[in-house]
C-alpha cells in the first residue's frame, strides 16, 4: 500500500469545501440581512387598493379645483417647538375653522407619522405646542371651514434645527 504525500500548499477538497460554504454563507447571511431590513422600513404602500384611488382621482380633482378658486391662502410655521396655522381668504381676512388638525408623514417610512390638532389663538391663527423633528415631512393640513369638505393644504417641508427651511 503507497501513501500518497500532500504537497505543502496543494490545492484539496477540503479547501474547496471550505471555500463553497463560506461562498454560499455569505450570501445567505446577505440576503438574510436585507430581508429583515426590508420588513422593517417603509413598505411603499401607497394606497390599500390602486383601483378604487383611480376611480376616485377625477372626483378629487374637482375637489382640488373648487378649493384653488376661492384663493385661500394658508401659512404654516414651525419655529421653537410650536405649529403655528393661520388661513386667510382672497382679501387678506382670516378665515376661522372650527379645526384644524395638522398630520406629519415621514416621506419613505410611517413610524413617526402622527397627527396634531391645533388649538385657536386670538386673531384667526391655530396652535400646538409640539416639537418635530429635523427632516423631510409630508404636511397635511385639514381645516374645517364649514363646507362639505374641509380646506386641505398639502405640502412638502424640510425641517432644520426645528424650524421649516
Amino acid at each position: 500500500m503507497t501513501t500518497r504525500r500532500r504537497n505543502p500548499g496543494e490545492f484539496t477538497g477540503r479547501h474547496m469545501l471550505i471555500i463553497t460554504l463560506t461562498f454560499f454563507g455569505i450570501i445567505i447571511a446577505v440576503n438574510m440581512t436585507m430581508a429583515t431590513l426590508a420588513r422593517s422600513s417603509w413598505t411603499g404602500l401607497v394606497v390599500q387598493n390602486s383601483y378604487v384611488a383611480s376611480q376616485q382621482f377625477n372626483r378629487k380633482a374637482q375637489e382640488g379645483r373648487a378649493q384653488a378658486a376661492l384663493h385661500w391662502q394658508g401659512t404654516l410655521t414651525v419655529t421653537a417647538g410650536v405649529i403655528r396655522y393661520v388661513l386667510v381668504d382672497a382679501a387678506g381676512k382670516p378665515v376661522l375653522p372650527a379645526s384644524v388638525k395638522v398630520a406629519f408623514r415621514h416621506p419613505a417610512y410611517d413610524a413617526e407619522d402622527r397627527t396634531i390638532e391645533l388649538t385657536p389663538e386670538p386673531g384667526g391663527a391655530f396652535s400646538a405646542r409640539q416639537a418635530v423633528r429635523d427632516g423631510a415631512w409630508i404636511v397635511e393640513v385639514d381645516a374645517d371651514v364649514g363646507r362639505a369638505l374641509p380646506y386641505r393644504q398639502v405640502q412638502r417641508v424640510f425641517v432644520r434645527d426645528g424650524a421649516i427651511q
